[in-house]
């Protein structure tokens, strides 16, 4: 068993607001500051797994996107549809960050949780109408543009908690062409492979 270096820090916010800073400075994003505090509260917030979890009669789950959509349709009034598309949107930036490896495993991959999420925080800056949605429409509105981009600084953060490993390229490859992520196509190039343009659209839905 390889020995592994524990991380000492005081306060878990300030950890992720100075490692989503690091990722978005190597990843070349630029966000607002409301955005980086609101991305900031959400990874803090999730860190808890009581907080993304839900509990079931058969423990923990993490509800299904689609039912976190049909809650928002389904909604009775204005701050539950809002509440609803704001986890949707949460949710799926969060789990396309830092679970990402495990797609490959499932039947759904990173760009369904993109487009999810991206739709979800659109949705939320177009038709805010609550006094606290309106107060955040330009954060949602960023996270909807720059959400594929928000994913890459999340898994950067993710891939250095990790430490080192190897890379698996089909994967590596498989994410480029169907998000077109600019990190995955910089460690491809790295890693001495170029990506071709026509798989994208190979993989374009």
């Amino acid at each position: 068993m390889r020995d592994t270096a524990v991380l000492q820090v005081a306060s878990l916010e300030e950890f992720f607001r100075e490692a989503l800073d690091g990722a978005a400075r190597k990843q070349k994003l630029a966000l607002d500051r409301h955005t980086e505090h609101y991305v900031v509260n959400v990874l803090t917030t999730f860190s808890r797994a009581e907080a993304l979890y839900e509990q079931t009669p058969e423990g923990p789950r993490l509800r299904p996107l689609a039912l976190m959509l049909k809650d928002a349709c389904d909604a009775r009034t204005l701050a539950e549809r809002e509440r609803a598309l704001q986890r949707l949107g949460d949710v799926s930036l969060f789990v396309a960050g830092f679970f990402s490896r495990g797609f490959a495993r499932k039947l759904v991959d990173v760009d369904y949780h993109i487009a999810m999420g991206g739709r979800a925080y659109g949705s939320l800056a177009d038709g805010a109408r609550s006094a606290a949605a309106a107060r955040v429409r330009s954060v949602f509105a960023e996270l909807a543009r720059k959400f594929g981009d928000l994913v890459d600084a999340l898994n950067e953060i993710a891939d250095a908690g990790r430490g080192p490993c190897h890379d698996d390229l089909l994967r590596l490859y498989e994410t480029w062409a169907r998000t077109g992520s600019r990190r995955a196509e910089a460690r491809l190039r790295s890693l001495g492979v170029e990506p071709v343009a026509q798989a994208r659209v190979r993989w374009s839905h």
